[in-house]
């Protein structure tokens, strides 16, 4: 059913109201419906605003670096930076603005922060980091953008890349929450015959001992998996470890684990070269692993860290 959203849930009824004015019964139900982009209120209604989400959004944004000018983009998580090596491989002046000390410093710490702000800074992008934007300036299109610190930064183009939520916002009523549904092993929620995948889905973590999205692709196709085996009553697949992976200036840059939780961490190979694995450890124990131009290090780093699939929370 194309065009048509799902707009409300009764649990009770086993029914779905549909945004038509329609009632659909069903006799199980999969919650897919992925998360929202945030947006931040001094930007809407500005006309070369963009968020990259969907197909259509990365056609438009493809449109916009062809078109060249200056990009900011705002936010430096893997979404921020990786537009922002597909605008200079396209020669297209970029500034990225991140409120946070360093790139990815709550998940990646310091040494791995520092890295990816140099690295970008090598590719001739401008990174700001320590500042948020102020006041935007521009009559239907931003022209600038004021920092805290009262520097102007001008630009053509602006991408807003500061996260997504979950798209839940129909599901209030029934009783689910509605920045992630909690479920097991098999996707299953606590409304009988309502289970979730993907970013909608809090699946539970045992290594981190309670529900957590993932907002990941890898995730989402494991959890779609999980949920197929409980709906036709068969056992999910065993547990996998918390990963992504990340292409940037022709490095293939791999992440598993829960590095956030680390207090150490240890580097294998030459981050000046592009080249390395960081291992990171808490009490000594290996939690999490980063490889950079290594895929063939991920077998390795999938079998060190196995054991947190199956363990208690630290």
């Amino acid at each position: 059913m194309l065009g048509v959203a799902a707009s409300g849930l009764d649990a009770e009824a086993r029914t779905l109201a549909l945004s038509d004015g329609s009632v659909l019964p069903y006799e199980q139900l999969v919650i897919a419906t992925g998360a929202r982009p945030r947006v931040l209120p001094a930007f809407a209604g500005h006309a070369n605003v963009e968020t990259l989400r969907t197909l259509e959004d990365s056609r438009r944004l493809r449109v916009l670096l062809e078109s060249g000018g200056r990009l900011l983009i705002i936010g430096a998580g893997f979404i921020g930076q990786e537009v922002a090596a597909a605008a200079r491989a396209h020669g297209v002046s970029v500034t990225v603005i991140e409120s946070a000390p360093l790139p990815m410093h709550g998940l990646l710490g310091r040494e791995i922060g520092s890295w990816f702000a140099a690295v970008h800074r090598e590719e001739g992008v401008e990174i700001i980091l320590g500042q948020s934007v102020a006041q935007v300036h521009g009559s239907g299109r931003v022209e600038e953008v004021t920092l805290d610190d009262g520097r102007r930064i001008a630009t053509d183009h602006v991408l807003v890349a500061v996260g997504v939520d979950p798209d839940l916002g129909w599901v209030a009523q029934s009783g689910l929450p509605t920045g992630g549904i909690p479920v097991d092993a098999g996707g299953r929620s606590a409304l009988p015959a309502v289970h979730a995948a993907g970013d909608a889905a809090a699946f539970h973590d045992a290594f981190l001992g309670r529900h957590a999205l993932s907002g990941h692709w890898e995730a989402a196709g494991r959890q779609g998996t999980a949920v197929a085996h409980a709906l036709v009553g068969s056992s999910p697949p065993p547990a996998a470890l918390s990963s992504f992976w990340s292409d940037q200036y022709g490095m293939r840059i791999n992440y598993l684990g829960h590095a956030a939780l680390a207090d150490a961490v240890a580097i294998d190979g030459d981050p000046a070269q592009r080249d390395f694995v960081a291992t990171y450890t808490r009490g000594g124990r290996p939690i999490a692993a980063l490889s950079v131009g290594r895929p063939q290090a991920l077998g390795e780093l999938r079998d060190l860290l196995a054991y947190m699939t199956e363990a208690p929370a630290a």
